[in-house]
């Protein structure tokens, strides 16, 4: 199957460091790769990968010294997309909703993972008009807000069993993990309330946002000075494995619909039990007194982690291998895939529209 995967340019593929859509576009376009389909990969030049490489912009935008508009330059990539559209049996996105207008008019057979939240207002004005666009969401729970997409699937992220290394130890490390970002979401606060009432060291990987830098100051550095309470700054793939692997468990105090949520899984791979807040996907992706904990407070977060120890480390890992593999997530796709290409496929195909060819383009192409 010849198959085109548009990344966003936000950040590298994979991502150096945090990056949550990026990274699984990698983990999906390697394994397809492995399976011996014909993939490429449209994503910022810096990206690496075993697929065709296409790339409009040399790296990604927030790597980049120069001021870059993300809407520019997206719309730049899906021109380029367009280009070579006829070159592909099926077009993967997943970057939101901008092409939406543009392939309505278009015969490539496409779909779009949506991998954010959809509970914004806003987001059910645009599903009211393009009710035609299939779409795959990353768990049950994200679709709860909007009920007339063009649903045609549900993928759960997926990770390569080799990323994270389990390695049985008759003890962990005495400290919790947070990872993430630092913003009210992703509930840090609780984390450091949670961290502080055990009398237990709290080591936090985070990545800090333009939009968070204040929340970071106001709310979050004042804590920073407590001997429990460490800031390691944003990790890498490895210093990610050896943070999460060593840990008690994983603190996923959550306080929004979190569509899926990579870190628990990441955190299962290792082995190390989570203990999560009850919210978007987390009833799917848990297995509540298996993979650790489903709490509903901090007071049920600080029980919760009183009695971490009674969860299987080896479990976690097991149940992390039967679930959520890269291998499972490219099955699923592939049969999304092959929904849409098949003579009952439901998708909306209007007349052809094309776009003329430019003298000279500027996207490379390995």
């Amino acid at each position: 199957m010849k198959i085109a995967q548009v990344a966003p340019l936000i950040e590298t593929v994979p991502p150096k460091t945090y990056g949550g859509t990026e990274r699984v576009v990698h983990y999906l376009t390697e394994e397809l790769v492995a399976q011996g389909h014909d993939v490429t990969l449209f994503a910022s030049g810096d990206s690496l990968t075993n697929a065709h490489h296409v790339a409009v912009v040399p790296e990604s935008l927030r790597c980049s010294n120069l001021h870059r508009d993300p809407a520019l330059w997206h719309q730049r990539q899906l021109m380029e997309v367009l280009r070579m559209a006829n070159q592909f049996d099926i077009i993967h996105f997943h970057t939101d909703f901008s092409h939406f207008s543009v392939m309505r008019h278009w015969d490539t057979p496409h779909v779009t993972t949506l991998h954010g939240r959809l509970d914004l207002p806003d987001f059910q004005i645009v599903f009211d008009e393009f009710t035609d666009m299939p779409v795959v969401s990353i768990s049950e729970s994200q679709r709860k807000p909007i009920q007339n997409a063009n649903w045609v699937g549900t993928v759960y992220n997926g990770t390569p069993r080799e990323n994270y290394v389990y390695q049985p130890s008759p003890a962990p490390n005495q400290y919790f993990a947070f990872l993430g970002r630092f913003s009210p979401e992703k509930g840090p606060e609780r984390a450091i309330e949670i961290a502080k009432r055990l009398g237990v060291k709290l080591k936090m990987a985070a990545k800090i946002d333009a939009v968070d830098e204040a929340y970071f100051a106001e709310r979050i550095q004042p804590h920073l000075e407590h001997p429990l309470i460490e800031y390691i700054g944003e990790v890498n793939d490895s210093q990610k494995n050896r943070l999460l692997g060593g840990a008690r468990a994983l603190l996923f105090p959550i306080d929004w619909p979190e569509p899926f949520g990579l870190v628990m899984t990441e955190s299962m791979a290792c082995g190390t039990p989570v203990i999560a807040f009850r919210n978007g996907s987390v009833d799917e992706v848990m297995k509540d007194g298996v993979t650790g904990f489903i709490v509903e407070s901090i007071d049920e977060a600080v029980e919760a982690a009183r009695k971490i120890d009674t969860i299987s480390r080896r479990g976690c890992r097991i149940y992390f291998q039967n679930h959520f593999s890269a291998e499972a997530m490219a099955n699923g796709y592939v049969r999304v895939y092959e929904q849409l290409l098949s003579p009952q496929a439901t998708i909306r195909i209007p007349s052809r529209r094309s776009i003329a060819k430019s003298s000279e383009s500027s996207a490379t192409a390995s």
